[in-house]
């Protein structure tokens, strides 16, 4: 039996997590940044500063939880990128000394690669994983993307948002309709209470390609026009134009992933990303797999935002390989 540590810190999310040689999370501790709510969205400064803050006890609260020492451990695994530079920056530079204090390696994780792999994560060792190949609809704030996903080192996109990621487009209508920062969860909650009433004009390109700059700015103008209409028109049925936003945006996702699931013919399917949080997106992705008769694979909601465990799961499978990274290496924003 051996361990991994792992460190992500691409965001504001400081996050470090221990994983043993059976893909079993032993421990998986975050803390958030709460100063970023009274700005509506990240500070990147402000992020970092909390980063060097956080990620000292964050790291040894996580060999707590795992009941190990540092001594213990095999490999220290970290997101490189993408993300912040300057929260990458803290991360990056924490796994270096740490590796190098223990004279252990290291190894660099992509931070996409790893929401797309935290289907491997384990709780229990029998726990069901997906069989490779596999379509994986990655679906976060910054990205959006259908990955082929061949096998845990090779992966392929077949088709990305060309603007702007289904998640900006959910946090810029939260904005409009003045929720509170992070606006995605406040329009699941919504959109429950509501119907989809307003009809949104969407983009529709060629291929498996994404764009949502178009539904942006068709949100923005019908609730505009709504307003001279009716200056109380969003607090008077805001639950009806969050579960129109909602639908707007699935549609959209899986209209694209449900293209590329009778092209490639693939039986496994899974979704990941922090906008695999959403209610929606959940069950009709289980609809979705009961219409191709496809087996799904939804992660649990602690493994949907920006966490350890699976920065920890790529590094396992990186670590099996003996691909490890160099001292010499820096972070990468994009």
């Amino acid at each position: 039996m051996f361990y991994i540590l792992a460190i992500e810190s691409s965001c504001d999310d400081t996050s470090c997590a221990v994983i043993d040689s059976n893909f079993c999370v032993l421990s998986n501790v975050i803390a958030s940044q709460q100063v970023h709510k009274e700005y509506g969205g990240v500070v990147p400064e402000l992020a970092s500063r909390a980063h060097q803050q956080n990620i000292i006890p964050v790291v040894d609260k996580a060999l707590k939880d795992a009941k190990i020492t540092k001594e213990q451990l095999s490999a220290v695994a970290f997101t490189r990128g993408p993300g912040l530079m300057g929260s990458l920056l803290v991360g990056v530079s924490f796994a270096k000394s740490f590796a190098r204090a223990l004279d252990i390696p290291m190894i660099d994780v992509n931070h996409l690669e790893a929401h797309v792999l935290a289907h491997f994560i384990k709780d229990t060792p029998e726990q069901k994983v997906p069989e490779f190949p596999f379509l994986c609809l990655l679906v976060s704030g910054g990205n959006t993307q259908i990955v082929l996903v061949e096998s845990a080192r090779k992966m392929q996109i077949i088709g990305q948002t060309i603007d702007d990621a289904a998640g900006e487009t959910i946090d810029k209508a939260a904005k409009i309709l003045s929720l509170p920062y992070p606006g995605g969860p406040h329009i699941d909650r919504l959109a429950q209470e509501g119907k989809p009433v307003l009809i949104f004009s969407q983009s529709n390109i060629k291929n498996y390609d994404y764009s949502f700059s178009g539904l942006k700015t068709s949100i923005l103008y019908t609730l505009r026009d709504k307003l001279k209409e009716n200056p109380k028109y969003m607090e008077e049925n805001l639950a009806d134009i969050a579960a129109s936003v909602q639908k707007a945006v699935v549609d959209s996702l899986l209209n694209k992933f449900e293209k590329a699931i009778k092209d490639t013919k693939i039986k496994t399917i899974a979704v990941a990303g922090g906008v695999s949080a959403n209610s929606e997106l959940r069950r009709r992705l289980q609809e979705l797999g009961a219409k191709h008769k496809c087996e799904v694979f939804i992660p649990k909601f602690s493994y949907t935002t920006d966490n350890a465990a699976m920065v920890a799961v790529v590094g396992l499978f990186k670590y099996l390989e003996k691909d490890f990274a160099h001292l010499g290496l820096t972070a990468y924003a994009r």
